[in-house]
């Protein structure tokens, strides 16, 4: 129960979090998790599973710093899914993943999303997560709100398959780079990380005091 109580706090659906030492706690409690190759998710399914660490791996891939799944946002987001989102949520949420995955299958060829690679990822992202105009935004914004008003006054909605694609590909982007952050090795050894703060220096310049460095959080 503390465990489902301290994952809600980061946020409804995908959404904001606020970092704590109980909620980074879960980032590390994963660390011991085999590579996401041999990856068994609780709440996916294999396939799914699988496309979605990819997904994460395009997003934040290794370069001279760790990529999601070596510091395990695929298994965070799993436990996520399974043990917080409230079931409606839920349900949304996996709606708008297979509009997402449906489309990297139809450009790629493949029919199984385990068979998904990086290459046939890259390109639905970059459709996804570029630019919208703030009309653009707004209409999308505005049709989640409905379809979700709907659904939970016990109706019927539809949602049109390009929102759906660029809604989860913008949450996903954003609650992967706050897991990415949260994490004990990015926050201990890429960010800035000063374990007992110390005197406060309120107009200093970032390069000089942490190197160019975003504080960790």
């Amino acid at each position: 129960m503390e465990r489902r109580s301290a994952l809600k706090n980061m946020g409804m659906a995908f959404g904001y979090a606020v970092a704590t030492p109980t909620l980074l706690s879960l980032l590390q409690g994963c660390k011991d998790k085999p590579a996401y190759a041999e990856w068994t998710p609780g709440f996916l399914d294999k396939g799914q599973g699988q496309a979605l660490a990819t997904t994460l791996d395009v997003i934040l891939p290794r370069t001279d710093t760790p990529s999601a799944t070596e510091v395990n946002v695929h298994a965070f987001i799993d436990s996520y899914l399974d043990e917080v989102m409230p079931l409606d949520q839920r349900d949304f949420t996996m709606m708008k993943m297979e509009k997402f995955y449906d489309r990297a299958l139809e450009g790629s060829g493949k029919t199984e999303l385990a068979e998904l690679e990086a290459a046939d990822i890259e390109p639905v992202l970059a459709t996804y997560l570029k630019k919208r105009t703030d009309e653009e935004e707004q209409a999308h914004n505005e049709a989640v709100m409905n379809y979700m008003q709907a659904i939970m006054q016990g109706g019927e909605a539809t949602l049109d398959d390009e929102v759906a694609r660029y809604t989860f590909a913008n949450e996903l982007r954003d609650l992967a780079t706050w897991a990415y952050k949260s994490s004990e090795k990015v926050g201990e050894e890429v960010l800035a990380y000063l374990p007992i703060p110390g005197e406060y220096i309120g107009c200093g310049d970032l390069n000089t005091l942490t190197g160019g460095k975003a504080w960790s959080e």
